[in-house]
């Protein structure tokens, strides 16, 4: 009996160093919070920017970052109407590409979602609907569902932006159909494991969050008027923030409905910025997952789709209206800083902030909690149309996509 039980521990714990193990790579790293977990990167950059590692011009149409790995660098674009991943080795090489069925080319054509990389296994969702799962090694489909026709779904007015979020053995993702709102599939076969009707509205452009408490996991993500928070398990909604901005008489798409930016989850607080509609808002979590009670909401914090930054008590983002950075107090919502440096997308790596903003400007910024302090900018030339992707930091390259073109930057320290 002894001998048994520990023949099963051993196998226990080979097991869970074997999932923590695994390659995991998704829209804004690691914990989807937009922090990368790099040191020694340069502190400031030449007037012409960091080295040019390579670029490649052939990525497709599209707005998603990559997903990077510590030999791959996988990324979505649409060429006729279609969407593929591409997959680089670090070195630029183009190693395979696959199709990945039509692709969004109404407005704003291209793919805008990060493949989301676990272990050996992609899985991609295109902006007319598609899921697919593929093969990380070499791009062949291990299976696809199609939101739209399999799961009732609905198109939002800019077509599906959802980055999947895998977690264990399921793969969330939120159709927006009146019956299937929300739904969490095996992520090996593609099989409904459950489904949340929630309010049964369409997408809110939003790549959802796992929030872990010692009782209950809680999925949380945005439909078209509603923050939601679900139980992972059972698909139950336990609790929604309703988005009350404009007044259900003027819901229509694109008129509070977009809510681009992920949650942010820490130490029994969740915090949104959904600058079309409620904007800037502070939630307080019970300790069972089970009830919310709202803290603050700004107005004034109010970015669309590029992301936010929590450091200790300090919430950095993009003002849409006000074309800055601002940085705002995390226990009242007071904006305390800003710099006019336009609106844009950001990330954090080795205690410095990388604004990506839409005049195409890659901005190197010290968030010191006395003052925002630009230390180095340079301009993306290469490219087309606009410039929405999020910066990616892994292994001490900057990777930054502007439509058909990406490219990857030396930061490193030498």
């Amino acid at each position: 009996m002894k001998r048994n039980f520990l023949l099963l521990v051993g196998i226990t714990i080979l097991i869970n160093t074997g999932l923590r193990a695994q390659t995991i790579a998704q829209f804004r790293g690691l914990n989807r919070d937009g922090v990368y977990a790099e040191k020694n990167l340069l502190t400031t950059w030449p007037a012409e920017g960091p080295a040019l590692l390579w670029s490649n011009n052939e990525v497709g149409n599209g707005y998603g970052p990559p997903a990077v790995t510590s030999d791959r660098v996988y990324i979505t674009g649409e060429t006729d109407s279609t969407s593929y991943l591409f997959a680089f080795d670090r070195q630029g090489k183009l190693l395979w590409k696959t199709d990945c069925g039509p692709e969004w080319v109404v407005s704003y054509p291209g793919s805008r979602s990060t493949p989301t990389v676990v272990g050996k296994l992609i899985y991609v969702c295109s902006g007319k609907g598609n899921l697919v799962c593929l093969n990380a090694a070499d791009g062949k489909k291990v299976w696809s569902i199609d939101m739209i026709k399999d799961l009732h779904g609905r198109f939002t007015l800019f077509g599906q932006a959802e980055s999947p979020l895998v977690v264990d053995d399921q793969v969330f993702l939120s159709p927006g159909g009146a019956d299937t709102n929300v739904v969490a599939l095996n992520r090996f076969n593609g099989k409904i494991n459950w489904i949340c009707k929630a309010h049964g509205e369409v997408p809110g452009y939003n790549s959802p969050i796992l929030v872990k408490l010692p009782s209950i996991n809680i999925l949380v993500t945005f439909s078209a008027y509603h923050l939601l928070g679900i139980d992972a398990k059972t698909g139950k909604m336990l609790w929604s923030h309703e988005q009350v901005n404009v007044p259900p008489a003027e819901r229509k798409p694109g008129m509070g409905d977009t809510h681009s930016n992920s949650a942010f989850y820490e130490k029994g607080f969740l915090y949104y910025v959904a600058g079309d509609n409620n904007c800037g808002t502070k939630l307080k979590l019970s300790d069972d997952g089970k009830q919310i009670t709202q803290v603050w909401n700004n107005r004034a914090v109010d970015n669309f789709m590029g992301g936010f930054i929590k450091i200790d008590n300090r919430i950095y983002t993009g003002s849409d209206s006000r074309r800055m950075l601002i940085c705002a107090d995390a226990n009242t919502g007071q904006i305390t800083d800003s710099l006019k440096i336009g609106t844009g997308s950001l990330a954090l790596a080795d205690n410095m902030l990388y604004y990506y903003n839409q005049r195409g400007e890659m901005n190197l910024v010290n968030p010191t909690p006395a003052k925002l302090e630009l230390v180095s900018k340079f301009k993306i030339t290469a490219g087309t149309k606009e410039h929405f992707s999020h910066p990616v930091i892994n292994d001490g390259v900057l990777f930054i996509r502007r439509g058909k073109a990406l490219m990857a930057y030396d930061i490193r320290k030498k």
